[in-house]
């Protein structure tokens, strides 16, 4: 509000009642002061501006002077006294001798006035140091008593501690004794219970081997009675070849050797589509021998294809890496999923969009049908039936991995063009 009152140079006459005389006067110092500072201003500016500005030099012997004129164009002059409203020298004398008294009441009370503020001032200082010396001493005592407290309750602790640790060893030892004597019991008991058990299992293993024996006695008659059938099944047959032999020609049975049957890792394994001559390797070795295996065993059984429209599905993909089914899903939300031909195993892989990342999960191809990698796994007798299921089932116990949106094609032609290269089949995209 002071200052609003030294830049407008006005207050309001209500605002000036309430205030005392003392306040008065401060206030009526403040505003002469400000005067003073802009009358300083202003004359330093003027100052500033007459010396920027060159002095024009008359020249040398040309003088003028111009008067004031009045209305009647003559010189206008004034003297002094003349005037009904102009003073006497003794009034003027007095004024100044006024305005020189007031001059010096202003000075004398903005001396009071900032003495009086010093020693307000310094009386509050010293007040504030007795103050916080005050609050010193009692913080150093509350500091004396919390450190007091600390090793009190320091003590106190340590007896408890110490207390608690020898009643502890009380009962670890009377513990320990218990335990020990119950341990001794039990030992005896089942020493004594062994001892008995020994004699059980002797007599038992006794009786076992007595059947043993008689059980192996009862084998080797049959035995002996079996070869004796046999021997006797042989002559008869030997004695119906050779009569046969006069009729036919044919060689004794004696001279005859059994075919030799196939081994197991030369045995064809047929399949719907056409059967094998020649075994296949585990693990396919390039990507070549996948696409001949789709072709030649897996196209004709109509893998990849939507059984109700006959055409490729749009789930299905070729043989692409796992990386290109990654980026055909970045951008795809949670659900999304697309089946790609495998180039690890002889099968598939679904390839699964969940919280930003790609779940992948092998497919084994048999003859019985398609199912997952791992034990106790379903067994489904197409791939479009094991996507169909798990459209509504997860694939995972744990996990929510159900395929609700199929991830089409992107490329042209499409990635499994080399599948079905005599096939018609419209390509989908998204």
């Amino acid at each position: 509000m002071l200052q609003q009152i030294l830049r407008d140079m006005y207050i309001d006459p209500d605002l000036l009642a309430e205030l005392d005389e003392e306040q008065k006067q401060i206030l009526f110092v403040k505003i002469r002061e400000e005067q003073v500072r802009r009358w300083k201003q202003r004359e330093e500016e003027y100052e500033k501006e007459n010396v920027s500005k060159p002095k024009k030099h008359p020249k040398q012997g040309a003088k003028k002077v111009d008067f004031l004129k009045g209305r009647d164009g003559s010189e206008w002059v004034w003297v002094m006294g003349e005037h009904k409203d102009d003073l006497s020298i003794e009034q003027i004398l007095e004024r100044e001798a006024q305005r020189k008294a007031l001059f010096q009441a202003e000075e004398e009370a903005a001396e009071q006035r900032k003495k009086k503020e010093e020693s307000v001032l310094y009386q509050s200082i010293h007040e504030a140091k007795v103050m916080v010396a005050k609050m010193e001493e009692e913080k150093q005592q509350r500091r004396q008593k919390e450190q007091q407290r600390l090793a009190e309750l320091s003590e106190e602790q340590k007896r408890l501690r110490r207390r608690s640790m020898e009643m502890l060893d009380t009962v670890k030892k009377r513990r320990s004794t218990e335990i020990y004597s119950q341990w001794k019991e039990t030992r005896q008991k089942l020493e004594k219970q062994a001892e008995e058990n020994s004699k059980e299992v002797e007599a038992s293993w006794k009786l076992q081997e007595q059947k043993a024996k008689e059980a192996d006695k009862e084998f080797r008659e049959l035995a002996q009675r079996a070869r004796t059938d046999y021997m006797e099944s042989l002559r008869r047959s030997k004695i119906i070849v050779g009569a046969s032999k006069a009729f036919n020609g044919a060689r004794p049975l004696s001279e005859c050797k059994p075919a030799i049957p196939p081994k197991k890792h030369l045995q064809s394994n047929s399949s719907s589509g056409g059967g094998r001559t020649k075994p296949r390797p585990l693990r396919p070795r390039n990507r070549s021998m996948v696409i001949d295996w789709f072709i030649r065993e897996e196209k004709a059984k109509g893998v990849g294809l939507d059984p109700c429209t006959e055409k490729v599905a749009k789930w299905f993909h070729g043989v692409i890496s796992r990386q290109e089914a990654e980026q055909l899903l970045a951008d795809k939300d949670d659900g999304f999923f697309l089946v790609r031909v495998s180039e690890r195993v002889w099968g598939y892989t679904i390839s699964y969009k969940e919280r930003h990342r790609c779940k992948h999960f092998l497919i084994d191809s048999t003859e019985q049908g398609y199912q997952f990698f791992g034990v106790d796994q379903a067994l489904h007798k197409s791939l479009a039936e094991l996507v169909q299921f798990h459209k509504e089932t997860p694939i995972t116990v744990s996990g929510s991995e159900k395929l609700l949106y199929p991830c089409g094609q992107t490329s042209d032609p499409p990635d499994y063009w080399e599948l079905f290269q005599n096939q018609q089949a419209e390509s989908t995209t998204l």
